[in-house]
Formats: C-alpha cells, sequence, structure tokens
C-alpha cells in the first residue's frame, strides 16, 4: 500500500489501468471457461441421456415383455391365474405411470395432436387388456385368445410408440446442431466483445490521462448535472399522496412485468377497474376536501382487502382504482369484485347525490383470462375500462365480468364516447 501512496497521479492511472486490463483478460478466460463446461453438462444431460426416448422404449419393453408374456402364459398354462392377474395389473399401472411421466416433458404446439393420438391408442390396447382381465375373473376359458388379435394389437401400438422414439431421437439431434451452433457464435461473439472493451479501457484512459490536467471545471458542471438528474430522482414517486396506493406510473411499470410473466407460465391475470358511483355528486354536496376522505377509506378497504403479495393495488386517477391480481381464476376474480363493492357498501360512507344506494358505492369492470402472447397491457386496460362502463349502464354499484378480452365491443365503446361528448 505504500507503493501505491507513493506513486504520482500518473503512474496511479497508469497502474489502475494495467489492473482493469488484466481483470478484464481474466474475467473473459474464467467466462469462456464456464461456457465450456456449460455446454458440456447440457450436452451430458440433455443429448446423453435422451430421457423421454428412454421411458418410450420402456413402455415397448413392458408390452412385448410382461403382457404379451402374460397372455402366452395364459395360453400355455405356465402361471397360476392369480400371477397372471397380478402381472397384467401391475404392467398397465406402470405403463400409465411412465406415458404420465412422458407426457410432462415440454411439448411443441404441433405435437401435441400426435401425443393425444398416441394415448389415446395406449388407452385402446391397455382396455383390451384388461378385458382379458375381466374374463379371467369372470371364470371364462382363456386359453380361447386370439393369439392374432393380440398380434395386430401390438403391431399397432408398436408402430405408433415406434414413431414417436424416432421423433424424440431426431428432435433431439436437431437440438443438438442448433445448440452446437449457437455455442459457437456464442463464443466469437464474447471475444469479440472482450476485445472491443479492452480497447475501449485502453481508449478511455488515454483520454483521461491526456485531460488529467484540464481545469477541474468539467468536472463541476458534471457534479451540477449530476445533482439535478438526483433531484428529478428523487421527486419521481410510486406512490399517490393522498392514499398511500401506487399510481399511474408505477402500474405501467407493474402491469408490463406481470404481463410478460404470465405469458411466459401461462397462468391467468385479473385487472379490475374501480370508480366510484356519482363521484362528482359527491363532491358537489360535501366538497373536495371530504371527497378527498372518501377517497381514503375506499383506499383502505382495497388494501383490507388485497393482501397477497402478488395483489397490486393503485390509484389511476381521479376517483379511479385499478387492482391486478395474479393466478387467480375467474371465479375468484368475480367473487374478490364483489366483496370489495360490499366492503365498501358496509363502510356507510353517506351519499345523499347518489342514484343507486344512501351511502358510498363503486362500480366494477373486471377482465381475467390466461395470459398468452396476442395479449397486449393496452387491450387489458381497454376492456376493463369497457365492463365498467357496461356495470355503470346496468346500474352501478355492481361488477361486470369478461374473459374473452380481445372481442371487440365496439357498441359499448361508442356509447361511452357519445356519452363524454354530450357531457
Amino acid at each position: 500500500m505504500y507503493f501505491i501512496e507513493t506513486l504520482k497521479l500518473r503512474q496511479k492511472l497508469f497502474f489502475l489501468f494495467i489492473l482493469i486490463t488484466l481483470g478484464l483478460i481474466l474475467v473473459g478466460t474464467m467466462s469462456a471457461l464456464n461456457i465450456n463446461s456449460m455446454k458440456k453438462h447440457i450436452d451430458s444431460v440433455y443429448f446423453g441421456s435422451l430421457i423421454p426416448v428412454h421411458e418410450l422404449n420402456e413402455i415397448l419393453q413392458t408390452y412385448h415383455g410382461s403382457l404379451v408374456g402374460s397372455v402366452y402364459s395364459i395360453k400355455s398354462a405356465g402361471k397360476s391365474k392369480s400371477e397372471i392377474n397380478s402381472d397384467i395389473v401391475s404392467s398397465i399401472a406402470k405403463i400409465e405411470k411412465i406415458w404420465k411421466s412422458y407426457e410432462t416433458h415440454f411439448k411443441r404446439d404441433e405435437e401435441l395432436a400426435y401425443i393425444d393420438y398416441v394415448s389415446l391408442e395406449i388407452q385402446s390396447i391397455n382396455t383390451y387388456f384388461l378385458k382379458i382381465l375381466k374374463a379371467s375373473d369372470e371364470g371364462k376359458d382363456l386359453t380361447l385368445i386370439s393369439i392374432n388379435s393380440l398380434e395386430k394389437h401390438m403391431l399397432q401400438i408398436h408402430a405408433v410408440l415406434k414413431k414417436l422414439i424416432n421423433y424424440e431421437i431426431e428432435i433431439a439431434e436437431y437440438e443438438r446442431k442448433t445448440f452446437l451452433s449457437t455455442y459457437n457464435v456464442t463464443m466469437i461473439q464474447v471475444g469479440i466483445i472482450f476485445a472491443f472493451i479492452i480497447i475501449g479501457v485502453l481508449f478511455i484512459s488515454f483520454y483521461v490521462f491526456r485531460s488529467i490536467q484540464k481545469d477541474h471545471s468539467h468536472l463541476e458542471i458534471a457534479t451540477r448535472k449530476l445533482k439535478i438528474v438526483n433531484k428529478k430522482l428523487e421527486n419521481v414517486s410510486y406512490t399517490d399522496s393522498l392514499t398511500t396506493l401506487h399510481n399511474r406510473r408505477y402500474f405501467n411499470l407493474i402491469c408490463e412485468r406481470e404481463l410478460k410473466r404470465a405469458q411466459r407460465i401461462n397462468s391467468y391475470i385479473t385487472f379490475m377497474m374501480l370508480d366510484i358511483d356519482y363521484f362528482k355528486q359527491y363532491n358537489d354536496t360535501y366538497g373536495h376536501p371530504q371527497g378527498d376522505e372518501a377517497l381514503k377509506a375506499v383506499a383502505k378497504v382495497l388494501k383490507d382487502n388485497l393482501k397477497r403479495p402478488s395483489d397490486f393495488v393503485f390509484r389511476l386517477g381521479g376517483e379511479e382504482f385499478g387492482v391486478l391480481l395474479t393466478q387467480t381464476n375467474v371465479e375468484d376474480s368475480v367473487t374478490l369484485a364483489k366483496e370489495i363493492c360490499s366492503a365498501v357498501r358496509k363502510e356507510e360512507i353517506e351519499h345523499e347525490g347518489s342514484k343507486v344506494h344512501q351511502f358510498l358505492t363503486i362500480s366494477i369492470g373486471v377482465v381475467c383470462c390466461i395470459a398468452d402472447e396476442a395479449l397486449l397491457e393496452n387491450i387489458l386496460v381497454s376492456r376493463a375500462d369497457a365492463m365498467l362502463y357496461k356495470a355503470k349502464e346496468n346500474g352501478r354499484n355492481s361488477c361486470e365480468v369478461s374473459t374473452y378480452i380481445t372481442e371487440a365491443t365496439p357498441q359499448i365503446v361508442a356509447k361511452k364516447e357519445e356519452k363524454k361528448l354530450s357531457a
């Protein structure tokens, strides 16, 4: 440390530059080694084991081995009736268990139809063996079982499963080629990126080295600019100051994030748009300070009823609120919306200007669906707004729900625009 302290400023900068350069080279080398190790690991796990192929082959072996062997044992009287029945039951259970495990693996959309077909074929041949089991339980003569029928069933299931096995092998080979191609391109890109980084560090260090003796006014200007930026960042808030709920800015951030997450896992997403009924009349009757208190009361109801970490409540503006839920199905979403309507009424906030109730009420537009790639934030919001408008048209103090949000609603939107123009 004393050695560094004795160096002049330029020498310290040069020393620092050497350290940064060596560090970048070290990071690049380690990254390349890690990527190579990752490639070998994935290659071994995915392409070496070929778990789906192993499972399908095990199903075929069970059919050709245990089940067919049991039927031939019936013909030759090589096993007792109880042993044969036990073999058939355990073999079918094993096949169904392995098939369920295979179905849980990732499947492409174009594969699903054939997977369903194979499932039906498996059910069909399992039913065939279960009929043999039933005939055995009923004491029928099982030596009369048709070998031709058995072979016909086995040829069919063998052909179906073999086609699926060949497809899995082809997909594995294709994925491996794709992975290796991507890996090679990535390694080249990593090398180029690190080369540019090192060149950039050299250039920047040289520039700093040359300008170190210049006037410190540039640093002062940068400091002032930084203070201005920090002040602006401090003024940016994601909380509504009146209700302490999240504001519209935060909604835009969270909605995009949660929508993408729901699309990735193909799960439910729910958005509710809430509006206080006849709030203008409430302000005209009781004054804006009391109106602010009413907004706080509604916000408290929302916070009390939506306490899960995945529940997000927003004040979107004026008397309009928003609720964003994830992994909540249609039934639960509607139930929750009705509970919120009821909870607001139970606050018994007097509202003489209301045409629907003696106390303050709200209307809610609800959209709930499984997120897909076609679902956009503006579609979610506009559909909820349309449902809110429908709830108001139907008498307010209620909720309306939509589960098919891509459906156009030109009539509702047109009426709403007409009403706005006439107002």
